[in-house]
Formats: structure tokens, sequence, C-alpha cells
């Protein structure tokens, strides 16, 4: 297994170790052993990445050359891109990423995002002219410009790190703000790597910063009640963000989050290959570890038993194929940390004493090696209001509910405090979208159309989010509005 070398924290355009030398063990999920040590931020390192990034952000024309701005942030790109095999290294021994998931997810779709975000970029607009109004006796013309809001601290988690990271840096420095981007604890070194190269891209001081800690809330808390931060944008946990949003709201702060989900797949009866789609819907993926994931299957009770022995007979199927490091064709891998395994495992055994019905998976696999295997996993006999059908799990556990009609369907989708994703199949296309346009969610997949993409914002509903990430919208979420308003003559 790989071993990284010991990575440092990026602040005021210098590399540096943290204070004092403060390192922590970086452990891979496929053998549960270091695979590196990073640096570990102290609160001096946060108080020096927030004056260094205020400088930058106060004092030079970061935010106001559009050109200049571009320019690095596409060097950045192709710097990326010309080291394509570290971010896979990355991917593989400090995420735990299947080859399935590195060439797609992790790696591919990061880069592939980001081309498309830096294509979209030139229809962001900076003035909107309202024209003339004649009030008070006089003629004023009102236009409004678009200006970057300042200093974003960007906090990111461990299941697709690089992703997000690119989602959050990349569309913060296209609008013209400064950056302090604290990754999540088990995964660093997809953060460092945004120090490393901007340093070799020759980003102006403080415009970039990186600091990396072993604790996972210190750096946060710093950030997220500083009034020199203007911005905070957080993807993880729906708990946690909505302890960002009360820390914040006391210096009034911009707060953008992307938080769980507990998406709803449904398969009408008429689904025109039910059997593939029903076979499609197996959790294994990733590991289950991502916040788009449809963990709720919805099929009609009348081929609910007929799906029950089709999930049966794929997860079977499967059962030999995950937890392979160099198969290219391996979907799913270990969880992230031990902690989360033993989090997955507590749900697994809350849904068994809930009365739901395992017929594939629910344990450990410690035969797997010595990381953090646990095994592909559904329930059937599984009704809504069973915590394994309201609470988001992250892991690979799908559960399975019968719904009588489209009506049903739509309410059972709909009986969640989250809103991010979900899908409807059905042979009839205006059946689907009409289905799929009373899903309180913010992207929904129609006949295995594919919604998220670069180009397009992403976001929830209800307690899935605030905000949209990626596409036009995604950058403008860091923009603020002036309305400009002079008299004419």
């Amino acid at each position: 297994m790989l071993v990284f070398a010991e990575s440092q924290l990026f602040i005021d355009g210098a590399l540096r170790p943290a204070e004092g030398g403060k390192t922590y063990d970086n452990i891979g999920p496929w053998t549960g052993e270091v695979v590196g040590k990073s640096a570990d931020a102290s609160a001096a390192d946060v108080e020096a990445a927030i004056v260094a990034a205020r400088r930058a952000f106060d004092t030079t024309d970061w935010s106001t050359n559009h050109e200049k701005r571009f320019a690095l942030v596409h060097r950045l790109y192709e710097l990326f891109v010309a080291n394509t095999d570290r971010l896979v290294d990355i991917a593989r021994h400090e995420v735990g990423a299947p080859l399935v998931a590195v060439n797609r997810a992790q790696v591919a779709n990061c880069l592939d995002s980001w081309k498309q975000l830096m294509d979209v970029y030139p229809n962001l607009k900076w003035e909107k002219d309202y024209g003339t109004k004649e009030t008070y006796g006089f003629t004023t013309h009102r236009k409004a410009v678009y200006e970057a809001i300042g200093v974003v601290a960007a906090i990111t988690p461990w299941n697709f790190p690089l992703y997000v990271n690119a989602e959050k840096v990349v569309s913060a420095l296209l609008a013209g703000c400064t950056v302090i981007l604290k990754p999540a604890p088990d995964t660093p070194l997809a953060g460092v790597i945004f120090g490393e190269l901007a340093a070799e891209a020759g980003f102006p001081a403080g415009v970039i910063n990186v600091i990396t800690a072993a604790d996972p809330a210190l750096a946060g808390e710093l950030l997220v009640t500083d009034p020199r931060v203007d911005l905070i944008t957080f993807t993880g946990s729906t708990g946690i963000g909505k302890h960002i949003m009360r820390q914040g709201a006391e210096t009034m702060k911009r707060v953008f989050l992307e938080l769980g989900g507990k998406s709803a797949a449904i398969i009408l009866e008429d689904a025109p290959n039910f059997a593939q789609s029903v076979a499609q819907s197996i959790l294994v993926f990733h590991a289950g570890q991502g916040c788009a994931v449809t963990s709720r299957l919805l099929v009609p009770k009348s081929r609910y038993a007929e799906a029950t022995a089709i999930l049966k007979a794929t997860y079977e199927a499967y059962s030999t194929k995950w937890g392979h490091f160099d198969d290219p064709t391996c979907a799913m891998g270990p969880v992230v940390s031990k902690k989360q395994m033993d989090r997955i495992k507590a749900y697994i055994d809350i849904g068994v004493a809930e009365g739901a019905t395992l017929i594939a998976g629910g344990n450990l696999r410690p035969d797997k090696g010595t990381g953090w295997f646990i095994e592909p996993t559904c329930f059937v006999d599984v009704h809504n209001k069973m915590r394994i059908a309201q609470e988001e799990i992250f892991g690979p556990v799908l559960v399975v509910i019968p719904f009588e009609d489209d009506e049903d369907a739509i309410r059972i989708a709909n009986d969640s405090p989250y809103g991010l994703c979900g899908s409807v199949v059905s042979a009839d296309l205006q059946r689907s979208l009409r289905i799929a346009k009373r899903i309180r969610t913010g992207t929904i997949s129609v006949n295995g159309g594919a919604p998220i993409s670069g180009e397009l914002p992403f976001g929830g509903y209800k307690q899935s989010g605030v905000g949209r990430a990626w596409g036009v919208e995604g950058i403008e979420e860091y923009l603020e509005t002036k309305l400009l308003g002079w008299r004419e003559g």
C-alpha cells in the first residue's frame, strides 16, 4: 500500500508545517494502516489563513481582474490534469475508492465538471441594466453590479473530496473570492493538492489557503464564527449543517449548504425492463457513501415479491465481486473509517430490531482485509416510518418499500426530511414526468436521464441544503448584488 510524503499547510502563498510541526496519521481505508502524515493545524494557523485571505481580497485586484482569475484557474486545471496519476493515488489509498469509482465520480468527474464550470463562466453576468425611471421629479438610471462576496471558508467531506473541493474552490475563485479550504480530517491530501498546485500555478499569496487538522471541529468553528469570513460553504451531514447555520448567524454570515439525502427510486409496474431496473438499484457504488444515492427503492405492491426475488439473486451474484483493490470492474470497496463502519452496522442492527427482513448482507467482513469492510446490505418488509427508511445511513444499505399506486409512491417519496435526489422509471414518459414534478427534491432522473453535471445547478430541498452548487448558479452563490442609481444630466 502506497505511503504518501508528509503533507503541509498552504497559507499566504507558502507551503509550511503546522505550528510546532504537529502532524496526525492519515489512515487508509483498505488496510486500516497509516498511509501518510498530515499537518495538524492550530488556532494560530487558522488565524494566519484568515488574515492572508482577508488581505488578498481587500488589497489586491483579485476580485476585479476577471481575465487574470480565469487564466489562473485554467492553469490550475491543467496542472490537475497533468497530475491525474496523483489524484488517482489519493482517491484509491486515502479515500478508499475502488477503481470504478476512481474512473468515474472520484477523479474523472472532478476534472470533467471543473472543465464544464469554466465553459459556462462566460455566461456569468456582472451587470444588469434596469433602465431609467421618473421619481421625485427627476430621472434615475438604475444598474445592478455583481461583486465577489469576499473571504470564503470551504468545509468539505471525505466521500468525494476531490470533486467537492473543486466545486467549491473553483466556483469561489471564478466569482472573485479568496478561499480557505478545510478538507475533512479523513481525506487531507485531497485538499492539500490544491495548495501544492496553486503554488506551482502562481496564484497570488493569500488567494488560496489550505488548512488540515485532526480535530474535525476546531478549525471549522473558528472559520464559522470569525467575522472576517464572509461565506461558509459546507458539504456534509445535516446535523453539522444545522450547527454551522446557527453558529454563522451571530455574524450574519452567508451559509451555503449541501447536506444529506434519503432519496427514493420509484420503479413503476410498467417499467420497460422491470427486472433490469430493479437489479440496477442495488446500492454498492463507493459503498453507498454518497448524498445523491437512491437508498430507498419504491416498487409496486403488485410486483413486490418479484422485486424481492430479483434483488436477492442480484446481491448473491454480486457477493464475490466487491472489495477488490486492483479489479477495474469493482465498484465497492471499504468504507472510509472504523467509525463509519460501526455506524453503518449499528443501523443494520436497528433495521433488524425494527422488524425489517435482511435478504442480503448485514455483516462486517474482516476476511476482506484489515480495513473497514461491510457487506452490501438489503432490507425488505420495510415501511417508511422505520428509522432505516427515514435516516441517512451513508453506507451500502438499501431499503425496499412497497406502494399501492402513483399517489402512494409520491406520498412515500415526499415523506422524508430530505429532498436531494431521486428517480422515476415508467414506460410512459409523461407519467414519469408528472410524478417527477411532484417529488420535492432538487434533482431527479426520469427514465434513466442524467441530471447531474458540472454545468448544471445541484442542490436540495428541505433538510438537504441551502443554495446550489455547480453551473452558473453555483458561481452566483459567491456574489453580492449592488444596485447603483444615478441622476441623468
